[in-house]
């Protein structure tokens, strides 16, 4: 059931195909989700109400959710979860507010010459909270807390409506606890084809940020050119990695974490200790066992295909590995986790020691849990306040600059043969 590769075993082919996510290739997604695009783009609210009806399985009949059903849902959510997200959301706004720069900075490059950067907030972004094979609030508060630090003034909730035709009643919950007041039922690829042409109901946004299955990322991927599609989060992935020091069996518990969030899903355990690999291998099949359907297919199928142990021939080969794989999540399981940090550059997310599991980081420890995946830690970090803003160059010259900036660029204006740039100079 779970595969365990010894990888001096593999040639380059089968290193590589180690190397694999669910969304490399989208190629089978993109006929099946361009319909669904064009069908949003052309009818508006009832394609999305028949998408709901078709792909969801939801009697939905108003989009937007109401004031009545975010009041439903503080009424019937049990308090202590009410509780539980009001505490997280402290840590979640306690980590990111100080990812907040200030409106403008000036520096002064020269003598009478300025030069700095002002930030204001992107005006309009949809925050995608998937719901496919599960709730996630914890979604909703990572998403929400960063936009409303920015000081986003349009922010709206896309998530995929429950059977009923409403919201999953956490969701709301945390959104208004969040500071968002404006939830979408709609989910999948329609939810992207509606944050990026808007309908009768829905206004267009300028942004989607949020993770999603491949056929969110498919759509996103597709209307890149109307729609800016943030960071790319696809489906969930994590390292592992044990040296030796700790349990196998920590490992296998938290090899888990990452894998049963669908078959769709990649998890690695990655160690140097053939005695590690064993304990992990023996204790995983009780640990699967344990888990209740549909949780436990998916971690079958995760482990038996884009998952498993991975037993490397030395500490040099672990960090090469994790590092061309540049995992969403890993997870560090040493007695001296910070003595691997230097070696390791590649990831979005690193969580040190045995204290430290993806679960915490996933919920209430406070850095975002929506990440880049597929590779994307090479070029992106974890979503931020800096994702909800956008920044503008200022420039300022007194008199006192200009003698000293002007010769400048009317010599390079010259050089590189443009008149009127140097025109402007020359004859002010």
């Amino acid at each position: 059931m779970v595969q365990f590769i010894t990888y001096a075993d593999l040639d380059a082919q089968g290193r590589a195909a180690l190397l694999q996510r669910s969304e490399t290739d989208l190629s089978g997604f993109y006929d099946r989700v361009r319909p669904i695009i064009e069908a949003v783009r052309t009818e508006g609210d009832a394609a999305l109400l028949r998408f709901a009806a078709e792909i969801d399985g939801s009697n939905v009949t108003t989009l937007r959710a109401t004031e009545a059903e975010f009041d439903q849902a503080f009424a019937t959510l049990d308090p202590a979860l009410t509780a539980t997200i009001t505490q997280a959301l402290t840590h979640i706004r306690s980590f990111h507010e100080d990812q907040r720069p200030g409106p403008m900075t000036l520096k002064e490059i020269a003598p009478g010459a300025w030069a700095g950067d002002r930030f204001t907030p992107i005006r309009s972004v949809a925050l995608y909270v998937p719901r496919g094979k599960g709730s996630f609030p914890s979604v909703t508060m990572m998403t929400s807390v960063p936009a409303v630090l920015a000081g986003v003034p349009d922010i709206a909730i896309f998530t995929p409506p429950t059977p009923d035709g409403g919201v999953d009643a956490a969701t709301l919950v945390a959104a208004r606890l969040a500071g968002v007041q404006t939830v979408y039922k709609a989910g999948g690829a329609q939810a992207v084809a509606a944050a990026a042409f808007g309908t009768q109901t829905i206004t267009k946004a300028l942004k989607i940020v949020g993770p999603g299955s491949p056929f969110v990322v498919a759509a996103k991927r597709l209307l890149s050119d109307r729609i800016d599609t943030g960071l790319p989060a696809g489906p969930s992935e994590c390292i592992i990695f044990n040296d030796g020091s700790l349990p196998g069996r920590l490992a296998a518990l938290d090899l888990l974490i990452e894998a049963e969030h669908g078959p769709d899903s990649s998890a690695w355990l990655v160690t140097p200790s053939p005695r590690t690999a064993d304990e992990a291998l023996a204790a995983l099949p009780a640990l699967i066992a344990a888990l209740p359907e549909p949780r436990r297919g998916f971690v079958t199928q995760v482990l038996s295909s884009r998952g498993g142990v991975l037993l490397m021939p030395d500490l040099a080969s672990a960090y090469d590995f994790i590092n061309a794989y540049a995992p969403e999540h890993l997870e560090i399981l040493s007695d001296s986790p910070f003595d691997h940090l230097g070696p390791i550059t590649e990831a979005a997310e690193i969580l040190l020691g045995a204290h430290t599991p993806v679960t915490l980081a996933n919920f209430c420890l406070g850095p975002n849990n929506v990440l880049p995946t597929s590779g994307g830690a090479r070029t992106h970090g974890p979503l931020s306040v800096s994702d909800f803003l956008k920044r503008t160059s200022v420039g300022h010259v007194t008199a006192k600059g200009w003698t000293v900036l002007a010769p400048m660029a009317q010599a390079l204006a010259d050089y590189e043969g443009f008149p009127a740039h140097a025109g402007a100079i020359r004859n002010r």
